[in-house]
């Protein structure tokens, strides 16, 4: 009987969310005092919702009997300064993520309880508020579709005339908090991607059209302060000045991306009108300095920029309407040497070159807008998506004057970048835009013929003759000149940074492969430069093996080779354009730097570009790239030698039990322990060596226990010039570690602040100080002398 009085109450049964129902009912007023009661309320209301929706069909009967929703909408206005809209949302956001049943989300989205909480007069006074209010809000745009979206419109006759849901939305598109943007987002996509003509018609009008226009301007904007992070005079370290650029190109590709996700949904209008955007405001005005019509006023982004710009804008927004577009605006100087009719008779006074280029852009809209069209269900009148370089131009048309120079064309355009003298960035960054065109699959033929880089069996099969494709191709009319350039690079004196040597090299893999692919050979002047800058490289790395790294340049050859094969035959599809920013900021030498640490990047450096000159010599002459490196490392047993070593001694680590053998008798001071009798032991085995400072064994007197290690490369022995009885030895406290599960360029796990130890050994008097140092030297050479060292010296 007793049992039966403390019998549980069941929170999920029906009678018990009835019970919580007309408690919320009682509430008439939140306020501090009973703040938390309504939250508990909420709270058991969705949890009992939630759980019906699943398992209970009556629960939801009587969530719909009690327009439960309705006293939600209640408690909002009831609870003005109770703060009471935070959990309110978070609940509400809960609720509807876990709705299942299509009957109980038509439901909650009927009855115009949602777009009451959508346009209640929240307070965003900066707080916490606006997070959970976005999560709402994308939390009800998942759960839309075709069938629900017109629930939470205004339609007056056949016309949408509101939205809350995305109305409300886009006041946060420009919120500070990256969550908040990305939540914005992802609910106007959702929206999108739901066929709706009559919501496609609204958001794509005026004044709610003005979103998409407001995007790209943002876009040009970011573009713009990229620009001035990278021409800044501030004072900043490389370090700092590249982590700008990275986080400010990291926005930029994020709303390029967003801008695709956009065009990807497919529906005519809206992809017309992000295209229109795009190129109006952004793509056309950020090409225009790369024609080079004036000089750069500070009004426009520097050529640099806009080649990064555009360049990422065609990796990420595909499509034949923009891959022509741009191909037509950056080709347009050359297509003036090309086409000489168009140039012909007397139109030396500028108006018909600025008539012909109109003619050329009224061409290319033609072209976009066919390109559009194919993609919608029906065709409409094409705006200019070109008007505004024609009202441009007809006011300016004294800047097309010079394009008629035969000089000016071959130099000017985005051919000038490319032989631009001094500029590496802009010479690399121009290329890889040709490369990005070239390589498209969605370039015009007549366009791609003019590059002339790839498909050409494409162009063929547009009746283009062999000798059209050839004489009307930059990259085979300029290709000495542009190898030229680049290889000018590789043989710079002093040699420039690894960075752009690479990078470099990149684009000469590609261009001599197509060169030879075309039976053509690299010039005399052209495999002299080549020869020198290989040379460069041998010698350079021929330094190393004198250095305090020598010991791993075998391991760094085998570890780097399948890396920089990789690198090498990335898509230019794939490659990021940053590279372009990069060098032009990053200009740094560590030459100066005597620490190890910098001793061990230049060491890597010099292989990595040892190989690089390998793989480009293989192209050379055999047209593709080496598999593996011919250095064949031995692979039989391994020769200990070192001063009077036992079997333990070499392969001996810290806390060893050894042979003292012949160790040298020393003493070293210890800041935490003083001054104590050691020996010293140095021995190697094959490419490896080690020395060993061991203590006397206190109750074995041949044996002695290892009490610190040091690598025997780089311990540079001196003697003190004051006390000729001290040895000083420099220690690599820097241990690289290779990871051979991944094939990246940069695989080590290392920091660039390890400082070097330091020890000095005191010797009994000089003479035997002098004789440590000579059987140091000595077994340094003995190492220097194995076989696979003697096999990397006569690789190179």
């Amino acid at each position: 009987m007793w049992r039966s009085l403390w019998r549980s109450i069941d929170r999920f049964s029906l009678q018990h969310f009835k019970y919580v129902i007309n408690e919320l009912r009682g509430i008439k007023v939140v306020h501090k005092h009973n703040r938390e009661l309504v939250i508990d309320l909420l709270q058991s209301i969705v949890e009992i919702v939630t759980y019906g929706d699943r398992q209970d069909p009556m629960i939801f009967e009587c969530f719909m009997e009690y327009q439960v929703l309705a006293e939600f909408v209640r408690v909002l206005k009831i609870g003005k300064n109770s703060r009471i809209e935070v959990p309110l949302l978070q609940y509400l956001s809960i609720m509807i993520q876990n709705m299942d049943s299509e009957h109980a989300i038509y439901y909650c989205l009927s009855n115009d309880y949602i777009n009451s909480i959508i346009e209640h007069q929240y307070e965003f006074d900066g707080g916490d508020l606006a997070p959970y209010y976005i999560s709402f809000l994308r939390a009800v745009s998942s759960k839309i579709n075709r069938d629900t979206l017109c629930l939470l419109v205004k339609v007056h006759g056949d016309a949408v005339v509101s939205f809350p849901l995305y109305n409300e939305a886009l006041k946060f598109a420009r919120h500070g908090e990256k969550m908040i943007q990305t939540a914005v987002r992802a609910l106007t996509l959702n929206i999108y991607n739901v066929s709706d003509d009559m919501v496609y018609q609204y958001i794509t009008t005026p004044p709610v059209s003005k979103y998409f226009s407001d995007l790209v301007c943002r876009l040009k904007e970011q573009c713009f302060h990229l620009d001035t992070l990278l021409h800044s005079k501030e004072e900043a370290s490389t370090r700092e000045r590249r982590n700008e650029l990275v986080l400010e190109t990291d926005k930029i590709v994020d709303d390029i991306y967003y801008l695709k996700d956009i065009l990807s949904v497919g529906e005519y209008h809206l992809s017309r009108l992000i295209s229109q955007n795009l190129f109006s405001l952004l793509v056309f005005p950020t090409l225009l300095p790369l024609l080079q019509l004036r000089q750069n006023d500070g009004s426009n982004i520097s050529p640099l920029t806009s080649l990064y710009i555009v360049s990422r804008l065609l990796q990420v927004v595909d499509g034949k309407s923009m891959v022509d577009a741009v191909a037509g605006v950056i080709l347009y100087p050359y297509m003036t040497l090309s086409v000489g009719d168009a140039m012909e008779g007397d139109s030396v006074d500028g108006v018909c070159n600025a008539s012909s280029f109109l003619d050329h852009l009224n061409d290319m809209e033609k072209r976009v807008c066919s390109g559009l069209e194919s993609e919608g269900a029906e065709n409409i009148k094409s705006n200019n998506l070109f008007g505004h370089l024609a009202e441009y131009l007809s006011s300016n048309s004294q800047l097309i004057s010079g394009l008629r120079n035969d000089d000016c064309v071959e130099r000017g355009g985005v051919l000038a970048h490319i032989f631009a003298d001094n500029n590496h960035s802009l010479l690399l960054a121009s290329l890889f835009l040709l490369l990005i065109l070239a390589e498209s699959k969605d370039l015009d033929y007549l366009l791609a013929s003019m590059i002339g880089l790839s498909r050409i069996q494409d162009m063929m099969n547009h009746d283009l003759s062999a000798s059209q494709v050839v004489d009307g191709s930059i990259f085979v009319k300029f290709m000495p000149q542009i190898l030229n350039a680049l290889l000018k690079i590789l043989a710079s004196q002093p040699p420039l940074s690894v960075l752009i040597q690479w990078h470099t090299g990149w684009f000469l893999r590609k261009l001599l492969i197509s060169q030879i692919s075309q039976g053509k050979t690299v010039n005399d002047l052209n495999f002299h430069l080549f020869n020198t800058s290989y040379e460069q490289s041998r010698e350079r790395l021929r330094k190393e093996l004198d250095g305090c790294w020598f010991d791993y340049i075998p391991d760094t050859l085998r570890n780097e080779w399948l890396s920089c094969k990789t690198a090498l035959e990335e898509s230019s599809q794939f490659k990021d354009p940053f590279f372009a920013l990069e060098i032009a900021v990053c200009q740094q030498d560590t030459d100066g730097d005597a620490t190890t640490v910098s001793a061990w990047q230049r060491m890597v450096e010099a292989v990595k570009v040892f190989i690089l000159h390998l793989q480009l010599k293989a192209v050379i002459f055999k047209g593709s790239l080496l598999e593996k490196p011919v250095l064949n490392m031995p692979n039989g047993p391994t020769a200990d030698f070192g001063r009077g070593h036992a079997s333990d001694t070499p392969s001996a680590s810290f806390g060893s039990d050894v042979s003292l053998g012949s160790g040298i008798p020393c003493r070293i001071a210890f800041s935490n322990a003083g001054i104590r009798d050691i020996y010293l032991i140095p021995v190697a085995r094959e490419t490896t060596g080690k020395l060993l400072l061991t203590e006397k064994h206190p109750f074995r007197s041949q044996r002695g226990v290892v009490i610190a290690i040091a690598p025997l490369a780089g311990l540079s022995p001196k003697i003190d010039n004051d006390h000729p009885s001290w040895l000083h030895l420099r220690i690599r406290e820097f241990d690289p570690k290779f990871n051979t599960s991944k094939a990246r360029s940069n695989h080590l796990k290392m920091s660039n602040h390890v400082a070097d130890g330091k020890w000095t050994l005191g010797f009994p008097n000089a003479k035997a100080c002098e004789a440590a140092r000579m059987i140091i030297l000595e077994i340094y050479q003995m190492l220097k002398m194995s076989e696979a060292h003697i096999r990397v010296l006569q690789w190179i």
